[in-house]
């Protein structure tokens, strides 16, 4: 599957990112916050493309899925213009979490790492299993290994 979404490869998902302005610094290079923002853009157009809508979720099941831990190792700044490309992993599905492995890419330079656990969580803030239908849609995607 392609388009606007990305594109799954195997159990990586891969969606390319096209630097802008408005994502740099004074110095031209990515702010480092805005890693962040193309790393949540390209988990959702993950979750999308497997299936998982999290309007849906939140509508059916009174559910939302919310970052609960971060850890970001930049390697590399990326640049106005630059093509880049996020590539996010599934590595570990519990109860009511879900853990991701997200690298930011351009070519065949790594340029960030991002781990994330992210809880489901009732739309009041308390914690609450991820239901079984999403769980049956995730699994297929989950990937152990945390390599690049």
């Amino acid at each position: 599957m392609s388009g606007l979404s990305g594109q799954i490869d195997g159990k990586t998902h891969n969606l390319p990112v096209r630097v802008f302005y408005e994502d740099t610094d004074a110095g031209g290079v990515v702010y480092h916050a805005n890693y962040l923002k193309f790393a949540e853009r390209a988990r959702t157009e993950m979750l999308r493309l497997v299936g998982v809508n999290q309007s849906e979720m939140a509508n059916r099941y009174g559910l939302v899925f919310a970052v609960r831990a971060c850890a970001v190792e930049f390697l590399r700044p990326a640049r106005l213009d630059d093509l880049i490309e996020v590539r996010s992993r599934l590595v570990k599905l519990a109860a009511a979490t879900l853990s991701a492995a997200q690298a930011v890419w351009r070519g065949s330079e790594e340029l960030a790492r991002i781990d994330l656990r992210i809880a489901c969580i009732r739309q009041n803030g308390r914690p609450a299993r991820i239901p079984a239908a999403i769980r049956q849609v995730l699994e297929p995607y989950i990937q152990r290994s945390t390599q690049g």
